[in-house]
Formats: structure tokens, sequence, C-alpha cells
């Protein structure tokens, strides 16, 4: 478990996180939604230890999350941002292997290599493995970079804007993607996400953020609501059950 406790952060006069307090349930899929501005990838990047807070906690596991040393929280926590860019020129597979660092430093023992030939095979990338990254199209290299998160095999994934730039079909195979993490090797995933569609429709939980604030939270079908949605974003929203599913319409 993740507990997130009176945090804040401060650019100059503006405050970008106030007062933030949250606990982020274990092997779950878990998106924070907002608009724009709203804190999302800078909670994500406090976090995970990426950015220093200006004020509160971060707990993970019941340990703080300053105690970790870099190595041992490498082991328990993922983190892949917005942009993903290498200048060296790798293949699939030696990106991968890059998620095993922490417990092989570069050696990779029989147990690591199982490790990234599971990654590999989960992201249905074991065919290509040998393609250089200049050589993938956007969603195979998105898969390539979650799977040398997944060869890492921490408990927490953090994922900022994973479906950015990707299109329909490779955004519903990345989110299929971390739904089976979480339900068949109990990860506990937490992602910004701007389609609201998507994170009504495959998160646990959700929590919504405005202004560097939590705004609303809870499981998936009791924050994805017309009320709270046009309060959230700040326009007109209309929510059409079909099948046990929310779909939000927001063209009007």
């Amino acid at each position: 478990m993740i507990e997130i406790k009176e945090i804040e952060k401060q650019y100059g006069n503006q405050k970008v996180l106030q007062d933030i307090n949250l606990t982020l349930p274990k092997n779950q899929l878990i998106s924070l939604i907002g608009p724009n501005g709203a804190g999302k990838s800078t909670l994500l990047s406090i976090a995970s230890r990426l950015l220093h807070q200006d004020k509160g906690t971060v707990i993970l596991e019941d340990k703080l999350l300053t105690d970790f040393k870099s190595n041992a929280l490498a082991k328990q926590l993922a983190i892949l941002k917005q942009s993903n860019h290498m200048e060296l020129r790798l293949t699939i597979e030696d990106l991968v292997a890059f998620g095993r660092f922490p417990y092989s430093k570069g050696k990779l023992t029989a147990l690591d290599q199982e490790k990234i030939n599971d990654a590999l095979v989960f992201c249905s990338l074991e065919d290509i493995k040998t393609k250089f990254l200049d050589e993938l199209s956007g969603g195979q290299k998105q898969r390539a970079f979650l799977a040398m998160i997944i060869a890492q095999d921490t408990d927490y994934i953090f994922l900022d804007e994973p479906l950015n730039n990707l299109d329909m079909k490779l955004s519903v195979q990345i989110m299929q993607m971390l739904k089976r993490l979480v339900l068949e090797k109990k990860k506990t995933i937490v992602i910004v996400i701007h389609e609201i569609n998507f994170a009504a429709n495959y998160s646990d939980y959700i929590v919504g953020m405005k202004n560097g604030k939590i705004f609303n939270q809870g499981k998936a079908l009791e924050v994805i609501t017309t009320k709270n949605l046009e309060n959230l974003f700040d326009m007109k929203f209309e929510i059409i059950e079909y099948n046990g599913t929310k779909i939000c319409n927001y063209f009007k």
C-alpha cells in the first residue's frame, strides 16, 4: 500500500499540489484524471521519488519512501514517464534487459533472462525482439518500454500518460495489457490518463484532481457520474450505461 500524506509542492508563487492525502489500494488499476495543470504528473513523480515535495510524506509498505536506498526502491516501484528517448541504438531485447539492472547490475543471470523472455511474451514482442527501437512503430515502441518495466518485476508500476500519441486500437491493447498485469500478476498500477472513457472502463479506482487538490476519489463506478465529471472538467457530460459499463459523452 502507498500512503500519501499532506503533500505540498510549489514553484515560485504557484502551488502545484496542496494538502494531498491519498491511500492507493493494492492490486488495482488506479487512474489519475483531471484537467491539464491539475498536478497529476507532479504527484506521480513525488510518489516515485523522482521529485522532492516541499511538505508531507510518502509511505510505501509501512516505510518512508525517503528511507529506501535507490536499488531497493527500484525493486519495489517502477515508473515510466511521458517522454521515452534513448540515444543508444538498442534492440527491443536490449531495452527490456535494462529492467533487470537493479538485480543483475548488467550481468544477466538465468533468472534475469527468464524475466526478460516472460516480459517479451506478455507484450507480444518475442517475434521482433531483435528489431532496433528506431525501426519500431509508436505502438511497438510503447510496448517495448512497457516490457522493460514488466521485466523489472516490481509490485508497483507508475505510468505517466501511457496512451500518449497512440491510436484507438493501440490504446485499447495497452489498457488490456495493464488490466492483465493487475489480474494475472497482482500488480498495483497507477496511471495518469486523459481519455475519460478508458479510465471509466478499465480502472478499479479513480482519483480526480483539480487545481492541485484531490477533487474526488473512489471506485470507478462511483466516481464516474455526470455531476462529478461536470464539476471536475467544467463542461457538460452525459453518462450512458451499457452492459454494466459507463460511456462518457462530452461532445454536446
